[in-house]
């Protein structure tokens, strides 16, 4: 099978080094960091103590090492933000991007680099990083394609698809994606997370839709055929987007700047 791939410019990579980076990050995040093997990942986020959105992240083994692949426009933020939490723990963070590069690949993984199955959907292909100047042995695929497969899969990128503190975690299909543990103990969130989880059920979520004739742009309103506000939508590529949508109303009529809209299986 003829490998094909694409550069996520939008992405970049943190490195976490040193005897307690694990049991570091394990405090912090959504998922449990110690499952993190060669050739397995884990997705995870960094929440408010409310519970809500602040950074996600899919965690990569590199020898003793972790890797963040992490939104690149944010990479700052989330820089200054861990290291205010690692106070004297025994953790080097590393800001690789201009080092490291980060690959999707769909059919064979390539030979090189550090790969793992994306972990929020193994239709998403293989994860790659790799040295900064170097390409992966396979066929390059428009981006374009790369967003239509994800938006399709329902799955999130950043915070151009998850308002920052304003989401919920589980608002966002984290639950979904295998990006939460409820099993791992205590995070930062953890305690409204599970709350939500297991006493309250979810009134609102980030849902993959169509739309007819292209879906507009974000943040563009979803309506009811009564003019009920029902939500609003994300990103899209040609008629696939994500829409953070109220539940109450996914199963009703639906449009957004007058074009039907269509909540798909996920």
């Amino acid at each position: 099978m003829t490998a094909h791939t694409v550069k996520l410019g939008n992405r970049s990579v943190i490195r976490l080094s040193g005897a307690e980076t694990r049991s570091f990050l394990q405090g912090l995040v959504t998922n449990n960091v110690m499952a993190v093997a060669p050739g397995h990942a884990v997705y995870a986020a960094l929440l408010t103590p409310q519970g809500k959105y602040l950074y996600d992240m899919i965690i990569m083994a590199d020898g003793d090492d972790l890797l963040l692949d992490v939104e690149a426009e944010r990479l700052g933020e989330l820089l200054r933000r861990l290291m205010m939490y690692r106070l004297r723990a025994a953790v080097e963070i590393t800001d690789e991007s201009d080092r490291l590069s980060v690959w999707a690949v769909f059919g064979d993984a390539p030979g090189k680099g550090i790969s793992t199955p994306d972990p929020r959907s193994a239709d998403l292909g293989t994860r790659l990083v790799l040295p900064a100047g170097e390409t992966p042995d396979a066929e390059p695929m428009p981006l374009e394609g790369y967003e239509t497969k994800r938006l399709s899969l329902g799955v999130p990128d950043g915070s151009r698809d998850m308002k920052v503190d304003k989401y919920f975690w589980l608002e966002t299909a984290a639950e979904r994606l295998n990006g939460v543990s409820f099993t791992k103990g205590c995070f930062i969130g953890q305690e409204l997370t599970a709350r939500m989880k297991h006493r309250t059920t979810l009134k609102k979520l980030l849902v993959p839709v169509t739309v007819t004739g292209g879906a507009p742009e974000p943040d563009t309103a979803i309506v009811t055929a009564s003019g009920k506000d029902a939500g609003e939508i994300r990103t899209g590529a040609g008629d696939h987007a994500l829409a953070y949508l109220r539940l109450e109303y996914k199963d009703e009529p639906l449009s957004t700047d007058g074009r039907a809209v269509t909540v798909q299986d996920s």
